[in-house]
């Protein structure tokens, strides 16, 4: 029985993340247009397609992100004099009161000056479209060199327009690695300013995926296996190895994602989530208390066993507890495609609804029982007179 609920919730999992695989190359647009290359940057859910026209030397591109919030803005653009959003000519859509679709550029100077005006290079044919909460932008660009191949992107969203402004956008990793080089001819980028920020961006999602399994998936199943085949006299002592191999497993997945965490602060000095942080520390020091219950363990008729499993149960919801907290903390520092988040919570929800039919299919084992033994008859064999 364990194994099919293990088998159910993985699938679902499994079909889930396969739905949630969108990338450049199975987008398509209204016109049919088609371009030469396509990248799936490694930031905030965007996506870039280009062609190069070196005889001309334009630039043809369709950026697509989701803005941070439904009344939100979204921008891509080219940098000639640096690796950020310092110097950048920004090309930046929004929706108009009218629901139409507006494409502004942006001359930024500085980081404290924004001004809508025309770039250090020509732009033309650009516009807008909105479809399924995705905002795209399409322009031709003239590029400010003869022979250019490279460029220095940036792009961006934002959470709304106030009078045609756009407001300031989030701070979190996601945004500040929103930036990289391109090479036009190869179609290869690098995220984050260099290989270094495609690293961070690795290290965070392997991290946010170990311990999603781990604290958010295995800890789960392996209580709702202790918890309600131990009813059932024909899973003994299945339910326990099933159990035990649940909990180590995830423990043991689970400080390879507290490593990688601490790995993380460590490179990104400044940037600090508490919460998170703190959460995952008291997880580590629960769950490696929590494995050292399966050394210390006493007998069933032992006089300490009473109090043990009120540590052992104890622990365990509080692990429960606070790692599917913290998988959701994580989320919303990540902040990945809604799609993940989506996943997690079917899954969670699926281990959920399994815990609750189990809950009163036992409830239901444990009341017949019981009624089973106040309604047997008693032995009524007559005994023998005393002399």
């Amino acid at each position: 029985m364990a194994s099919i609920f293990f088998i159910l919730t993985l699938s679902t999992l499994l079909t889930t993340i396969t739905q949630a695989q969108l990338t450049c190359t199975t987008q398509k647009f209204t016109n049919n247009k088609l371009y030469n290359h396509c990248n799936d940057l490694p930031s905030l859910n965007s996506y870039l397609h280009w062609s190069l026209n070196p005889t001309k030397n334009t630039l043809s591109i369709a950026f697509l992100a989701k803005p941070s919030s439904a009344s939100g803005w979204v921008a891509w653009a080219i940098n000639p004099t640096g690796e950020g959003m310092a110097g950048a000519q920004a090309l930046l859509a929004y929706k108009a009161s009218n629901g139409s679709m507006v494409v502004k550029t942006y001359n930024i100077s500085s980081y404290s000056s924004i001004v809508e005006g025309k770039l250090a290079f020509d732009v033309k044919d650009r516009r807008g479209e909105y479809s399924d909460g995705m905002m795209k932008i399409f322009a031709t660009i003239v590029l400010p060199k003869n022979g250019m191949t490279t460029v220095n992107q940036v792009w961006q969203v934002g959470p709304s327009v106030s009078d045609g402004f756009p407001a300031k956008h989030a701070f979190q990793p996601a945004n500040l690695g929103a930036k990289g080089k391109l090479d036009l001819l190869s179609g290869q980028s690098s995220g984050g300013g260099g290989s270094g920020g495609n690293s961070r961006n690795k290290k965070r999602n392997i991290h946010g995926i170990l311990n999603a399994v781990s604290w958010g998936i295995l800890f789960p199943i392996g209580i709702i296996i202790a918890r309600y085949l131990r009813t059932f006299p024909s899973a003994d002592p299945a339910w326990f190895y099933l159990h035990a191999f649940c909990q180590v497993s995830a423990y043991a997945i689970g400080v390879a994602g507290w490593g990688t965490g601490l790995k993380l602060g460590s490179e990104s000095k400044g940037v600090t989530y508490s919460t998170h942080r703190n959460i995952g520390i008291t997880l580590f020091c629960l769950a490696t208390v929590q494995v050292f219950a399966l050394f210390l363990r006493p007998n069933k008729d032992h006089k300490f066993r009473f109090y043990w499993n009120i540590y052992h149960h104890g622990i365990g919801y509080a692990i429960l507890v606070l790692g599917i907290l913290n998988v959701f903390k994580g989320l919303d520092i990540l902040s990945p495609e809604s799609k993940w988040r989506t996943a997690y919570i079917i899954v969670i929800s699926t281990l959920g609804a399994i815990a609750l039919l189990l809950e009163v299919i036992t409830w239901i084992v444990t009341l017949k029982r019981k009624s089973s033994k106040s309604t047997k008859p008693y032995d009524n064999k007559q005994q023998p007179l005393a002399p």
